[in-house]
C-alpha cells in the first residue's frame, strides 16, 4: 500500500447543503479508517477546502474510492487532486 495525500475543493455553502448526507458520509469514513485505509481527512478552517491521507494501492483504487463518497456523488465535493506521499517520520 502507497500513501496518498487529497486535496480537494468543497461547493459553496458546503456546510449547510451537506447536512443531510453527513450522517451517511461519516459512517463510510469510519468503515475507512477502520479497515486502514483513511488516515484522516477533514475541511480547512474557512470550509473551503478539504485535506486527507489516505492508504491504497494506487491512484485509481483511491479516485475509486473518493468518487463513492456521497460527498462526491452529491456534489458537495466538487474537485480534487491525489499526490503520492512520503512519510518521513
Amino acid at each position: 500500500m502507497e500513501k496518498f495525500v487529497v486535496f480537494g475543493v468543497y461547493c459553496k455553502d458546503a456546510i449547510n447543503k451537506r447536512e443531510q448526507f453527513r450522517t451517511q458520509h461519516l459512517k463510510r469514513l469510519k468503515n475507512l479508517k477502520d479497515r486502514n485505509i483513511l488516515v484522516t481527512l477533514g475541511p480547512t478552517k474557512c470550509t473551503k477546502y478539504l485535506f486527507g491521507i489516505f492508504n491504497a494501492k494506487d491512484k485509481n483504487e483511491l479516485r475509486e474510492l473518493i468518487e463513492k463518497d456521497i460527498y462526491w456523488q452529491k456534489g458537495i465535493w466538487v474537485s480534487y487532486d491525489i499526490y503520492n506521499w512520503i512519510q518521513a517520520f
